[in-house]
């Protein structure tokens, strides 16, 4: 059988019996490969990490992605509930659906509470898992607990770990930002976080009620790039829950 490791095209990796179905065809299962290389090869008697195992902490790490996004409360926030006809909304409507076909870049969309910000940033959201595409949606002051709690000693997955696969996700949502308690170590995470998206051109979105300048001059300074992304400016819009509450009570009333 022949394995795509160290040693060159001449090494096949040691013969073994068909694995079950299910099992790694390269590994049998055991997470590990050796070359069948003669004594004396430098390569002779080392184990190497087997391609699964990579695959395997990526199907991991994505799990705890959609656990930490808890999509489920939003999952009628999608483009086809949102109602674009109303007063200071429609540009932003266009604009973030287009950006869900695509998504590259930053998205920052600012505007008060109930204007329609999260159902935009969760519609984008939805429509990436829609299509099996890697997403993170996180209310901000959620994301910085769940990033804390991984300094419990009984914590399933360690910090540096979590953090990381935040910040490489294919697609981060963040929602309120300017939002969560604003100590030395908070802002310094959401910076690392932001940061290294921004040197990285990671497709990102973020809403906030904050004005920009009220935001850490980092942050707001990488937010404020017009080379990576663009800033969509509901305040205008009027308060856009009250409107959605209004229709589902009329649709629960009998005629």
């Amino acid at each position: 059988m022949v394995g795509a490791r160290p040693g060159g095209p001449d090494h096949r990796v040691a013969e073994r019996p068909l694995p079950a179905a299910g099992v790694c065809l390269v590994c049998a299962g055991a997470g590990w490969v050796s070359l069948d290389v003669p004594v004396g090869h430098p390569m002779f008697g080392r184990a190497f990490r087997c391609e699964c195992l990579d695959r395997q902490e990526e199907e991991r790490k994505f799990e705890e992605l959609l656990r930490l996004s808890n999509l489920e409360p939003f999952r009628s926030k999608t483009f086809a509930t949102f109602d674009p006809r109303l007063p200071g909304v429609g540009h932003a409507y266009e604009r973030c659906r287009q950006y869900a076909q695509d998504p590259m870049g930053w998205l920052v969309l600012c505007g008060p509470f109930g204007c329609g910000k999260t159902h935009l940033a969760a519609a984008i959201a939805n429509e990436a898992v829609s299509r099996n595409s890697k997403v993170l949606f996180t209310v901000v002051p959620d994301l910085l607990d769940h990033l804390r709690a991984t300094f419990a000693p009984s914590s399933p997955i360690q910090y540096d770990d979590l953090f990381e696969a935040v910040r490489t996700t294919p697609l981060l949502v963040l929602d309120d930002l300017g939002t969560e308690h604003a100590s030395s170590w908070a802002q310094e995470k959401l910076y690392q976080l932001l940061n290294h998206r921004y040197n990285n051109e990671l497709p990102t979105v973020v809403t906030t009620n904050r004005r920009l300048d009220d935001l850490d001059d980092r942050i707001a300074s990488r937010l404020s790039d017009r080379a990576l992304g663009e800033i969509i400016l509901l305040e205008n819009a009027r308060d856009y829950r009250p409107r959605q509450d209004g229709e589902r009570r009329r649709k629960r009333t009998p005629r």
